[in-house]
């Protein structure tokens, strides 16, 4: 049984539930920066032609999608988490695909180790999508320094009904304030929050900087690898959630 203690009297806390992306693009990695936790949802259904096991990287042909090969067996009864890797070759073929079309960015060559050792491992040692999210998730959040924990939402007790499922979420882990994406405005009941004083807030994903970016015209909606890879220490620059400018030569973010 979910508390419905009250938030009114606990310090504030942020808190985002969404499910696991492949190499996801930059306001991805704001919501978990602007959070004081971030669980991943990966008890989800599995979906077909969606962002779980793909995105976009930009070429000089225009944008092209990676995809991770899984095994599908029944759409409605496969959640994320039990999603497997068809094809562990995929590693090395995307790393083969980012390094022809990156090549030639401005960082590429001081970010390429890192990414290949990233890449070779971790299809070599993880056969579920959920886990290979995941290091790429942690891996890229500790490059931006971002230090949000990332958890999963199978440790937690999961009620039905889709805000209520998010709000005893929430509760379980003490979020005074719950981010979400904008599309969640759709269907998420405002009202069962307020009940319990706990705020709602949406990311607004309007207003992104240019940066840049091989082969014109500019394309926001691409993994955050092309701002890596053209933007390098300075990424964070062209991110809503950090504060401040890194200095040029600063290697940390």
């Amino acid at each position: 049984m979910v508390s419905t203690q009250s938030a009114s009297n606990r310090p504030e806390k942020v808190v985002a539930i969404i499910q696991s992306n492949y190499i996801p693009w930059k306001g991805y990695f704001d919501i978990i920066n602007m959070s004081d936790e971030f669980i991943l949802f990966d008890e989800a259904q599995y979906t077909r032609r969606d962002w779980r096991n793909r995105n976009k990287i930009k070429t000089p042909h225009g944008v092209m999608w990676l995809t991770i090969p899984v095994k599908v067996k029944g759409l409605y009864h496969q959640r994320i988490s039990e999603t497997e890797v068809m094809d562990k070759r995929w590693g090395r073929e995307h790393w083969k695909t980012l390094r022809h079309t990156y090549g030639r960015a401005a960082f590429f060559d001081q970010y390429a180790p890192f990414f290949e050792e990233l890449y070779l491992t971790v299809s070599e040692e993880e056969t579920f999508l959920s886990q290979i999210n995941y290091r790429f998730l942690r891996a890229i959040c500790d490059l931006l320094g971002i230090r949000t924990p990332l958890t999963w939402s199978h440790d937690y007790e999961l009620l039905d009904g889709k805000t209520e499922r998010v709000l005893g979420l929430c509760l379980q882990v003490g979020a005074t304030v719950y981010l979400s994406g904008p599309s969640a405005k759709a269907y998420l009941d405002e009202a069962q929050f307020e009940a319990v004083n706990m705020r709602v807030e949406y990311m607004d994903y309007s207003g992104y900087p240019e940066y840049r970016q091989l082969y014109p015209p500019f394309e926001h909606a691409v993994t955050i690898l092309d701002l890596i890879f053209n933007e390098g220490p300075n990424a964070t620059r062209f991110m809503k959630s950090f504060g401040s400018v890194p200095p040029s030569g600063d290697q940390s973010t």
